[in-house]
């Protein structure tokens, strides 16, 4: 998700996809059960053929045998290990390049003051598409390696890192249909295979996501959606070596929660078990946490939690969205994945910061905001998924940013404790 990016008017246009939102429930279907802690030794690499002829040549130039060398925990195992994470927003998915949105290139010295704060992983949203031969797929060498290098700091520290493909243009995002499906498949075959070789030495502290937000919403995009998510598969165990134990994480429709209960009870299937989490987002209720201007169906929400309703500003009070329906939201996606033995995570998170507000409003504001993250976190935790905080690099008095990445210092101390205060249950 490009969220809350600079300029701050452009805000809204580019939260709405994938945002979580109501949605129809189902009784939870058999997936599969949980897998062995012992990876299974998986068949010799080979690249797995399209349904149709690609455009592109085959980036499966140089597969090598099975390696499982620093890859010995499972997809439940890393999960647990990870106590909270951090996305790197607005930089390296950035338009017309790494600072294109007003943040600098991340250092070491960034993700060492993540980690001091008490982060202990890291969500990196890249852009693929516009560093890309649109003709041939090839992505530029500078770009494999400059994501390489940021990569490295991670491990170096010893965060674990996401790595996924985020909206990067929408060539997968926003087509999620049978007419698109055969070209966006060549196109997510080609890509995976150069990211994952490129990739393919790093340890088990290295995962790969297939996507950000795919847009759909039925079960004819879903039957798309997983397509792109089994050729993301396939083409990063064919590569060899760490890739074909590394854990893999696939987003449901929109990332919304409802829709992923409904529409994705199982994921794709693997030669390797255990290895494979599902992703999701949580930016509810709307109102109070992305909307920012009134409507005629509604009007923004200030304020959040049954411990902070104003009694004179009433009508910025939720009428939706807050403890109990964060606890049945988290709950479902324990019911359908997590008491199965598959792993989800958070991957995106947060609550605006308003900035019209003075006094006693602006003061339950930011309580409220405060209690929503302490809350969002505690649940998330509580039901065996796994939160990350989605930063977007702004200033804390406009959108949340805990890190001033000019200095690497901490910012928004309040929002990094509120965080912090719900994993207490953890």
């Amino acid at each position: 998700m490009r969220v809350l990016s600079m300029p701050y008017a452009l805000l809204l246009a580019v939260l709405l996809t994938g945002c979580g939102g109501a949605g129809g429930g189902s009784s939870p279907s058999t997936a599969a059960p949980v897998q062995a802690t012992t990876p299974a030794t998986p068949a010799a690499p080979a690249t797995p053929a399209p349904a149709t002829a690609s455009p592109y040549p085959s980036y499966n130039t140089n597969p090598v045998s099975p390696d499982t060398t620093g890859m010995s925990h499972n997809a439940q195992q890393i999960a647990a290990s990870i106590r909270i994470g951090w996305n790197v927003g607005n930089t390296m998915e950035a338009t017309g390049g790494e600072t294109g949105w007003g943040n600098p290139q991340v250092s070491n010295a960034l993700i060492q003051a993540v980690k001091k704060a008490g982060f202990n992983a890291i969500r990196l949203p890249v852009s693929w598409d516009q560093y890309a031969d649109q003709k041939t797929g090839r992505i530029s060498a500078a770009w494999l390696a400059r994501v390489k290098q940021v990569v490295q700091y991670c491990v170096d520290n010893d965060m674990y890192v996401l790595v996924n493909i985020h909206w990067d243009g929408g060539w997968l995002e926003k087509n999620v249909t049978p007419d698109k499906k055969d070209a966006v498949n060549a196109k997510q075959k080609a890509y995976w295979e150069q990211i994952a070789t490129t990739l393919r030495d790093f340890d088990e502290h290295v995962m790969f996501a297939s996507a950000n937000e795919p847009d759909t919403k039925d079960a004819t995009g879903m039957a798309v959606l997983m397509s792109y998510h089994q050729t993301f598969v396939d083409a990063v165990r064919a590569t060899g070596g760490r890739n074909a134990y590394r854990v893999l994480v696939v987003q449901g429709p929109q990332t919304n929660i409802d829709l992923t209960v409904k529409l994705m009870p199982t994921l794709p299937a693997d030669k390797v078990p255990g290895r494979l989490m599902a992703e999701i987002h949580f930016y509810d209720p709307f109102n109070f946490a992305l909307m920012d201007k009134d409507e005629t169906w509604g009007y923004q929400a200030y304020y959040w939690g049954a411990p902070n309703h104003s009694t004179t500003d009433t009508i910025r009070n939720p009428t939706w969205g807050e403890e109990a329906y964060v606890d049945a939201q988290f709950a479902s996606l324990k019911t359908r994945f997590v008491d199965k033995g598959i792993p989800v995570l958070l991957g995106e998170f947060a609550a605006m910061r308003r900035t019209n507000l003075t006094g006693d409003a602006l003061a339950l504001h930011l309580k409220s905001r405060n209690y929503y993250h302490t809350y969002v976190v505690k649940q998330a935790v509580a039901n065996g998924v796994v939160p990350f905080f989605w930063d977007t690099g702004a200033p804390d008095d406009q959108a949340g940013g805990i890190f001033d990445r000019a200095t690497n210092l901490v910012r928004g101390q309040q929002t990094l404790d509120a965080l912090m205060a719900g994993l207490a249950a953890k």
